[in-house]
């Protein structure tokens, strides 16, 4: 698919060099950190070490000084207490953060993670009925909530109250409850992008700090709280990257019994960057509650029962194995479909519709649809009666607020900027798909449907390489560049463009990837590059004309050799 290459604008040149002084920095890496805002020495200070000292005051939060009152009256009346997570891994991590610091405290509670099939997604009634025969006379709601109005009301009507912790956009109402959620319009707390996760957590500093409790445990879970912030993309910026940071420090510095045993059966082996916590524990946290039950994922996260965590850690593996058949079926059915449609070449959306597809990978899928055709998509399956479906966006389109131009359609959506899940009468799917399509030509222009690679910076190679460096060694810029981790939305990983590059040989991996070495005129500095699913690049790659490279800096081990090698992300032809 071509990519339009989007480099970014170069700083003004005296705070590039007044930061290079100040951190006796070569002027591409004080480019890049001033790019992300960062130009004195201060703010690089924070940003290099972050200190759990800068995390904001939690009571800056709307209703969070009630929440813990009413968490406080429970403990001491003895009221049952119920911690209701969703399903995925947000849900599933908050639950368990939530889980091993009350009951430190407090052990009249119990968990409930709703069924992704009997149930759907959200507060569900039946979760609440359950808690009813059970006496439960306080839900706290993670990482869901804030739209279940009709939902917090039942549960009012049978005397359980309700604290919803969760970070999606509210509606026009708020439930009638303590409601914690950054995004609500009279919220003062100053960092609006927490995880659901993170707002279950601000809610555990609360109660520590007016407790007076320690917090040795509260921040021993800073590890599930960095998975949620990964697996669910959001900002790795302020607050995020401060709780990401020490978290990863304390995953790879000693991962708890349940992740350690996801490791074996996945085969992996620490450290993990954020990167491998997005595409190794995150998939399979997430497959318990596509595949099975989402109970799984918190027993693994609470349990130190080490034969137990063996048997749900190979069960969540086989979960997973399934979750990666499913998805290519799927999607295989999927582009079929659209191939099948002949409409297909005039719309700017891609919508798809089968009612046996398994509704626990059609946002994977969704996914994977749009890196072979860059549209907004949606992808509905049946369920319970009811067309239920994922929805994934594209640069530029805000694909929440375009399903909030089709509620008359809708009996339930919710979401994010980027990703969303609905519930529509089956009826409805054509109008539904329809108007889809014109909001989304209303909101975007053409040009967004050609996917955006965002260039940091241009480099030769020879200023990756410091003079006297050696070549089979990681290079200093490349270790300085490692320290910009972790990386995601807000502070991605930066792309690197070279210009006048000369394949000097290559290897086809395979039948799909493209292994490289590479190299510039007049440069003694070659550099190993791999293309993952880069085939169709052959023609300009055998050419022996000169390209133009997009690539990360990565390191590469091999025989306990760690060399550089540059993850390529785009080439194409001089021009």
């Amino acid at each position: 698919m071509q990519k339009r290459w989007l480099i970014k604008d170069l700083p003004e040149q005296s705070k590039i060099d007044n930061l290079a002084q100040a951190l006796n920095l070569e002027t591409a890496l004080a480019t890049i950190l001033v790019q992300r805002g960062i130009s004195t020495f201060d703010e690089a200070q924070h940003f290099f070490r972050p200190s759990l000292d800068d995390l904001n005051d939690p009571f800056l939060m709307q209703d969070l000084k009630e929440a813990v009152e009413r968490i406080n009256l429970a403990i001491a009346q003895n009221q049952k207490i119920m911690i209701y997570g969703d399903y995925d891994v947000d849900g599933t991590t908050a639950v368990a953060v939530m889980w091993n610091v009350l009951i430190e405290h407090y052990k009249n509670i119990e968990f409930y993670i709703p069924d992704r099939y009997a149930e759907g997604y959200g507060v569900s009634s039946q979760g609440i009925e359950y808690a009813h025969t059970q006496n439960v006379q306080l839900i706290i709601a993670l990482d869901c909530g804030v739209k279940a109005n009709e939902k917090v009301d039942f549960a009012n009507c049978l005397g359980i109250d309700f604290i919803v912790c969760d970070h999606h956009t509210p509606g026009e109402t708020l439930p009638k409850c303590l409601v914690l959620d950054p995004k609500r319009a009279d919220c003062q707390y100053p960092y609006k992008e927490l995880s659901g996760c993170g707002v279950g957590f601000k809610l555990l500093q609360g109660l520590c700090i007016a407790n007076d409790w320690e917090t040795t445990t509260l921040f021993e879970q800073l590890d599930l709280l960095a998975i949620s912030i990964g697996a669910d993309i959001v900002p790795i910026t302020g607050e995020n990257r401060i709780l990401c940071y020490f978290g990863l420090q304390l995953l790879n510095a000693k991962p708890r019994l349940g992740i350690a045993e996801i490791l074996r059966v996945a085969g992996k082996a620490l450290p993990l960057t954020l990167t491998n916590v997005v595409f190794i524990i995150a998939p399979r946290i997430n497959a318990a509650g596509r595949i099975h039950t989402g109970k799984k994922a918190v027993s693994l996260m609470i349990s130190e029962d080490q034969e137990e965590l063996k048997t749900i850690a190979e069960s969540i593996n086989e979960n997973n194995s399934e979750r990666k058949d499913l998805d290519q079926l799927i999607t295989a059915e999927a582009l079929e479909q659209i191939e099948n449609d002949s409409t297909f070449e005039s719309k700017i959306t891609t919508v798809v519709f089968q009612e046996d597809w398994h509704k626990g990978v059609i946002g994977i899928v969704a996914s994977r649809l749009i890196e072979n055709h860059y549209r907004p998509t949606i992808v509905l399956t049946e369920s319970n009666g009811k067309a239920t479906g994922s929805a994934r966006s594209i640069r530029g389109l805000d694909i929440h607020a375009a399903l909030e131009k089709c509620t008359d359609l809708l009996e339930q959506f919710g979401g994010h900027t980027f990703a969303a899940g609905m519930t529509l009468p089956l009826e409805n799917i054509d109008a539904f798909k329809a108007k889809f399509e014109a909001v989304v030509q209303s909101m975007i222009a053409k040009e967004d449907l050609v996917p955006q690679q965002i260039v940091d910076y241009a480099l030769r190679f020879d200023d990756i390489f410091q003079e006297k460096e050696l070549l089979n060694k990681v290079p200093k810029f490349k270790r300085i560049i490692s320290q910009l981790e972790p990386h995601g939305p807000g502070n991605m990983k930066p792309v690197f463009v070279s210009h006048n590059v000369y394949v000097k040989s290559f290897k086809v991996l395979k039948d799909v990837h493209l292994k490289l070495i590479l190299g510039q005129p007049n440069s003694k500095v070659t550099i190993d590059a791999i293309a993952f699913n880069m085939i169709d690049k052959l023609d300009i790659v055998e050419s022996n004309l000169p390209i133009e490279v997009l690539y990360t800096l990565e390191s590469n081990v091999w025989r306990d050799l760690e060399t550089l090698q540059l993850n390529v992300k785009d080439i194409r032809a001089m021009i």
